[in-house]
């Protein structure tokens, strides 16, 4: 998911266009961006168009992993989100402002008793659930771990587009997801006439080994696909690593092109093969 777009559940008239972008991820958003008295219709809706032939056509012409946020489980909305949407065609459950394992694992269970047995998308979005992220990602079901800044931010007075301080968070949030082998997610940019500001942003989000960052906006799509994706250079040296490896079986570590390879190299090669759609 180098890029992945935000989409109110509350506009089904955005649902098309959003399957004919270029985004690899669609995140239907049933929490802040639907107000409460909407939210009802924008689930059922959601729920509707989920499983009907316009988008089983639309993900086979454009095919998309498909995620709903849907409302945190200490609110009203999260049984009914569930019980909507359980068993619809979903990639990835989103689960916002999550800050324990237990709640997590409840949340998971809640899940699982409505017919969704799929991975879950954590949000980390408080500083406790940052100061737990490797606890949350230690879920097994749980395929990675979202930085959300607006609510980790903005009640604690932090300006939001300091870079030295999105150094540190992020940094804190790829370990915490890395330290059970999961991926970790940028989070969405609200400046979106600031093109600039979000190619900095995802370029620092990249050199922190982030898989991809959300978009709010589609102008935002072609820049995280471009940050995020591998080179033609990227690709060939981790085919080189691969073959090298594969060449060195049962050798421990081996001298390629004057450097040191050893496995953390060769599994870091494999991963940028698997996310460029090359066999590892």
């Amino acid at each position: 998911m180098k890029s992945k777009l935000f989409v109110p559940a509350s506009r089904p008239e955005l649902f098309d266009k959003a399957m004919a972008s270029e985004a690899d991820a669609l995140s239907f958003d049933l929490e802040d961006a639907v107000a409460p008295p909407r939210k009802p219709a924008a689930r059922a809706e959601l729920a509707r168009w989920l499983g009907s032939p316009a988008f089983q056509a639309a993900q086979a012409q454009h095919p998309k992993k498909i995620i709903v946020r849907v409302n945190a489980s200490d609110t009203p909305y999260f049984a009914d989100d569930l019980d909507a949407l359980g068993r619809s065609p979903i990639d990835l459950l989103n689960l916002p402002k999550v800050e324990s394992a237990d709640a997590l694992r409840e949340a998971a269970d809640h899940a699982a008793t409505v017919g969704f047995e799929g991975e879950l998308l954590v949000t980390v979005e408080t500083p406790l659930a940052l100061a737990r992220a490797a606890e949350l990602a230690a879920h097994p079901r749980v395929a990675g771990l979202q930085l959300g800044l607006a609510d980790l931010f903005e009640p604690l007075g932090i300006d939001r587009y300091q870079p030295e301080t999105l150094r540190a968070v992020m940094l804190a949030l790829r370990l915490g997801a890395g330290s059970a082998g999961k991926y970790a997610m940028d989070a969405a940019y609200a400046r979106v006439r600031d093109a600039e500001g979000f190619r900095a942003e995802a370029q620092l989000a990249r050199s922190l080994g982030f898989l991809g960052k959300s978009c709010v906006h589609p102008s935002q799509i072609a820049i995280a696909n471009d940050v995020f994706g591998f080179s033609a250079e990227e690709i060939d040296a981790a085919e080189r690593i691969v073959a090298a490896s594969q060449a060195q079986e049962g050798v421990g570590a081996f001298v390629l092109d004057g450097k040191m390879i050893d496995a953390p190299f060769v599994r870091r090669a494999r991963d940028v093969l698997l996310a460029a759609g090359r066999a590892a």
